[in-house]
């Protein structure tokens, strides 16, 4: 039986942009009691899903309720997602509209979210759409999605150039738009990008939790944390401050060579062995990649930081070029190039972030 929220509109904070997200004001943090119906039925669930696939996860939600059905909160169903932790799928019950949802505690989601009130609108950054204020929680809505790109490229053992090409382009302007804003995104991963079609051609950046709003031009950080296969060498070797801006350049660099290989550049099962080659910046390229996306990589894996290129150099690089030359001409001769392979990898090349 649900229970009955009492629901106060307020503006706490400002609107992050005028018309286009609300505040509400909840009296209770208490979602209403399990849904049999929407819980008992796969096809409902699938239905609230937004990442098609995924199984409902089994944590708890928002630490206050311990079933794995759906939670209402105001007029929203929420799932919990799969591997994701904190994020759920969200259905607006009233208008059939469906979103992601992540949950905050309320007294520092404003830290959260502040990235998105400093970057201008950009199509490969998601946006919020609607924040609701519980005591306890806030819970932030964004566009629906359909699944992220570690969970993508988990699946697949590599995407070949001509496909890496056009969802690279994406990350790097998406990565650009930021640092040309201010903001370092520090935590830099594949996680942080989801499909907002179910083709899975177009990419947003949605997880800003973890960037850094700057006050100038001054990028030195001196934050160590982020996921260990994504780490830039100076983090782990320097004992002071480092560029963020360069930091998040290598990242892009091990993603790019994970979409292209299929593991990352640097991996190990042991956390020591792993940070020792990143510091030593050594690793291999296939023989299979063409001397453009070679040249692309080797200017991002880079150990000295000013040596690497920006985010926005990135995009004028000619490998997007002779990458999007290179499919037309296999299309052309009839390759077949649309199914993706599934792999397995090795114990010591886990996709551990």
């Amino acid at each position: 039986m649900s229970e009955h929220m009492n629901v106060q509109w307020t503006s706490p904070v400002p609107c992050i942009r005028a018309g286009r997200c609300r505040y509400k004001r909840l009296d209770s943090d208490e979602p209403v009691s399990k849904c049999a119906r929407l819980s008992d039925s796969s096809s409902d669930a699938g239905f609230l899903s937004s990442s098609p696939g995924s199984p409902v996860c089994t944590a708890p939600f928002s630490g206050t309720p311990t079933h794995q059905g759906p939670s209402r909160i105001c007029q929203f169903l929420l799932l919990p997602v799969a591997e994701r932790r904190g994020v759920h799928s969200a259905l607006n019950i009233q208008t059939g509209e469906e979103f992601v949802c992540k949950v905050f505690p309320v007294a520092n989601y404003q830290e959260k979210i502040r990235a998105h009130s400093a970057l201008p609108e950009h199509r490969n950054i998601s946006h919020i759409k609607d924040i609701i204020l519980g005591d306890q929680n806030a819970y932030v809505f964004l566009e629906k999605d359909y699944g992220d790109m570690h969970t993508f490229v988990k699946s697949c053992k590599s995407l070949g150039e001509e496909r890496a090409a056009r969802l690279f382009y994406q990350v790097a302007s998406a990565v650009a738009h930021c640092h040309q804003a201010g903001i370092v995104l520090g935590d830099l991963k594949l996680r942080k990008f989801v499909f907002s079609d179910e083709k899975r051609t177009h990419l947003k950046l949605e997880g800003l939790e973890d960037s850094h709003v700057l006050e100038g031009e001054d990028d030195s950080m001196s934050d160590k944390h982020g996921c260990p296969a994504y780490v830039s060498p100076e983090i782990l070797i320097s004992s002071g401050s480092y560029s963020g801006k360069q930091a998040d350049a290598w990242s892009l660099g091990v993603i790019l060579y994970t979409l292209l290989v299929g593991r990352y550049p640097f991996h190990d099962s042991d956390p020591g062995a792993l940070f020792s080659k990143i510091r030593r910046g050594q690793y291999c390229l296939p023989e299979g990649l063409s001397p453009q996306a070679k040249c692309l990589l080797r200017s991002l894996l880079r150990k000295e930081p000013s040596e690497r290129l920006t985010a926005a150099e990135v995009l004028i690089h000619p490998w997007f070029q002779s990458a999007q030359e290179t499919g037309s001409t296999e299309q052309e001769a009839g390759s077949a190039d649309q199914t993706v392979p599934t792999f397995s990898l090795g114990e010591d090349e886990s996709l551990f972030c």
